[in-house]
Parts: structure tokens; sequence; C-alpha cells
């Protein structure tokens, strides 16, 4: 029986298209959160960047030293996920 057990491809059992749908989750979902890490990770950065003391309101150089951190943010964002589409298209083909 070991030796039966041992030549077996479990992979197969579980169905070719299935293990790859099961690595592409599963591969998603570590993007999704290494994704969140770098979130809470920039807002430190941004926080501790741009904000001197905290109050019920922002200053003018907070708050554009905060906008230009965000538009920092959402264009590397959309660079990432431009570059994670390349990938995924010439893996399609």
């Amino acid at each position: 029986m070991d030796e039966f057990a041992s030549g077996m491809d479990f992979g197969a059992v579980a169905g070719g298209s299935e293990q790859t749908e099961l690595s592409r989750m599963i591969a998603m979902e570590q993007q999704k959160a290494q994704f969140q890490l770098k979130v809470h990770n920039f807002t430190d950065v941004c926080w501790e960047k741009c904000v001197d003391k905290a109050g019920s309101k922002l200053d003018s150089r907070t708050e554009a030293c905060l906008v230009s951190c965000v538009e920092r943010f959402v264009d590397t964002t959309l660079a990432i996920t431009n570059r994670f589409a390349q990938m995924v298209q010439k893996g399609g083909h």
C-alpha cells in the first residue's frame, strides 16, 4: 500500500483544472493581503510625514501634504494594477 500511495499524484485526484483554480485563488488572496499590508504601511508613512499633531482640523500645509501623498498612492496603485494585468494576460496565452 505504501508503494501505491507514494506513486499517486494527489493533484490529479483533485482534478487539474480544480487544482489550477485553487492555486489561482490562493495567489489572489496572497496579493490582496500584500496590498492591504502596503496600504497600512503607506497610511503610517503619510501620517508620520504629514501630521505634526492631531487636532480637530487640518491646516492647509497638512492637507496639501496628505493630498499629495494620496495622489502618489493612487498613481502607484494604478501602475501596480496595470502590471498585474499585463502579467495575467501574458500568462493566459
